[in-house]
């Protein structure tokens, strides 16, 4: 088992572009779709392997390109420690000042080493200022988990 990390930072209009967040639906629009539900749909399933912008399910980070992960370990507490220094980095800008509470931030960092240990995966995010949006992953890759498969394979 091994863990890996994303860290993506933008607009917050650009993270609410769901669409371009989920995979594209197994089955096509039928025939005689209206025309901008097709062209929708083409786009995602174009877009969505491609695109940088966090999935909705974490693990589905495992889809995207390789060369978003940011980090790979085996151990959890290597993970953990990652994410904890990304949260530091980026805890001036959080737009919550209750966010920013160096003790809060510690117990995400102990609660994720707990939750990859088990094999789970982590997923933070934060409103920063100008509104822009910080979201933060870690994504468990085991032989159990068959799908998505893992990038390193």
């Amino acid at each position: 088992m091994h863990h890996h990390g994303y860290l993506w930072t933008g607009p917050k209009r650009r993270f609410d572009e769901e669409a371009l967040r989920r995979p594209p639906h197994p089955e096509p629009p039928s025939v005689g779709s209206r025309p901008e539900l097709i062209q929708r749909y083409r786009e995602v399933v174009a877009e969505f392997r491609v695109v940088d912008l966090p999935p909705i399910e974490t693990a589905n980070w495992l889809l995207k390109p390789r060369t978003l992960v940011r980090g790979t370990w085996d151990d959890p507490e290597e993970a953990a420690a990652w994410l904890g220094e990304r949260l530091r980095e980026y805890a001036p800008r959080f737009t919550v000042e209750a966010e920013r509470d160096v003790s809060r931030l510690a117990r995400l960092v102990e609660s994720a080493v707990e939750r990859l240990a088990w094999g789970g995966d982590v997923s933070l995010g934060f409103y920063l200022e100008h509104p822009s949006y910080v979201s933060l992953a870690v994504v468990t890759c085991s032989y159990e988990r068959a799908e998505p498969a893992c990038p390193l394979r």
